[in-house]
């Protein structure tokens, strides 16, 4: 993000501190001030732990060409510190409204994936996918909220050409705001089961919130892509002002589904393709090729070729810490799923190795396993 003092000021409907040179141009987008780099903007934002107000002057010592600063917190700083604040009403509001500003200054194509499992793998597979031919940007880690999104989005440069967003949720309205920020074209929904329940009364509120990103999508041009194995999800596509597809491993194949049985194929007005064969992949579990089927989907739409995605699911690898193979010890092979977010993703893993339990000749050739589990709960 190379913007200006001047068009930081302007998207914020604000003007820059005295002390600021309104031509210099921003270095990136930062909201902690211990990791601050030279020439980036400072937001600071009142968190529920750390108010970044506290750490103004610490972030312009350390490199940062200004601070975005709530209004009411101005008087407190000295004039060469107020000099170089641009002042705002909310600082939290105004880190999505630049990052809004941003998403639509840049103008390319992008993808978000929801859903209670599966979300991280669907968008790696789907970041291959169009990285194959395309510059991507992905989400990293786990920013996939509203402080998360924004600051994926500020890293956007010119030469980008596609977005892969992971948003995540943890209460009803936060994925209908991370959906205005991003304005996604392509959306994905991998399954909605009972995850972040200390949040949710139901699985039916769980997926109320989960149906904010497919109702936030980017106009009639955009398109849904939906879980047909998940009666719930597959019903959001109903009177939904987008192009729908849908993907499944249960389901006949029909017009618009993709289906996986020994193959992985889709089938379109047009004609059917086959994409690959199951085994050719390194990925284990049915729920596996949900978040490849998912991925392929979302690829077409977005326009990859298939036979180029063929090759790079082929190569695809396990994404770390989600069923992936980290060492064999004298035949013993250590599979790490330590990442399981719920009941339902730690189920899965384990289903991964139980749909292999009966195939006599698969058992031999695997040999003994141990699989480490693990996931998110209170103290």
């Amino acid at each position: 993000m190379r913007w200006t003092i001047t068009q930081v000021a302007d998207a914020l409907g604000t003007r820059p501190g005295t002390g600021l040179n309104p031509l210099a141009r921003l270095a990136g987008v930062s909201i902690d001030s211990r990791a601050i780099r030279a020439g980036e903007l400072f937001i600071a934002i009142h968190g529920p732990r750390h108010d970044g107000h506290d750490h103004v002057a610490s972030a312009l010592e350390g490199g940062a060409i200004a601070a975005v600063v709530a209004e009411a917190q101005l008087p407190r700083y000295a004039d060469p510190v107020r000099g170089r604040c641009i002042a705002v009403e909310d600082t939290f509001l105004a880190l999505k409204q630049l990052a809004r500003a941003v998403r639509e200054s840049w103008g390319g194509k992008i993808a978000g994936v929801t859903g209670s499992v599966g979300k991280t793998t669907t968008k790696e597979i789907l970041a291959a996918l169009l990285g194959a031919k395309l510059r991507v940007l992905k989400s990293e880690g786990n920013l996939n909220n509203e402080y998360g999104l924004p600051l994926t989005l500020f890293r956007l440069e010119e030469t980008d050409q596609a977005a892969v967003l992971e948003m995540g949720m943890s209460r009803r309205g936060e994925l209908a705001r991370l959906a205005a920020i991003a304005r996604p074209d392509v959306g994905i929904v991998t399954r909605v089961s009972p995850a972040h329940l200390e949040f949710f009364a139901s699985v039916d509120e769980i997926a109320l919130a989960k149906r904010e990103l497919i109702e936030g999508l980017n106009g009639r041009e955009s398109t849904a892509v939906l879980n047909a194995d998940d009666e719930t999800v597959l019903s959001w596509g109903r009177g939904l002002r987008a192009h729908v597809t849908s993907f499944s491993v249960k389901r006949e194949l029909e017009e618009g589904l993709f289906l996986r049985g020994r193959e992985i194929v889709s089938r379109t007005a047009t004609r059917e393709r086959v994409l690959l064969m199951s085994e050719e992949m390194k990925l284990r579990g049915r729920h596996n090729v949900e978040n490849v089927l998912a991925a392929l989907a979302a690829g077409l739409a977005c326009g990859a070729a298939p036979e180029s995605m063929r090759e790079t699911i082929k190569r695809f690898e396990p994404v770390e810490h989600r069923l992936e193979l980290v060492s064999e010890i004298e035949g013993v092979k250590f599979y790490n799923d330590s990442k399981a977010t719920s009941v339902d993703a730690t189920l899965k893993a384990l289903e991964a190795f139980a749909d292999e339990s009966d195939d006599a000749e698969r058992i031999r050739e695997a040999g003994k396993i141990v699989l480490i589990l693990g996931g998110r709960g209170k103290k």
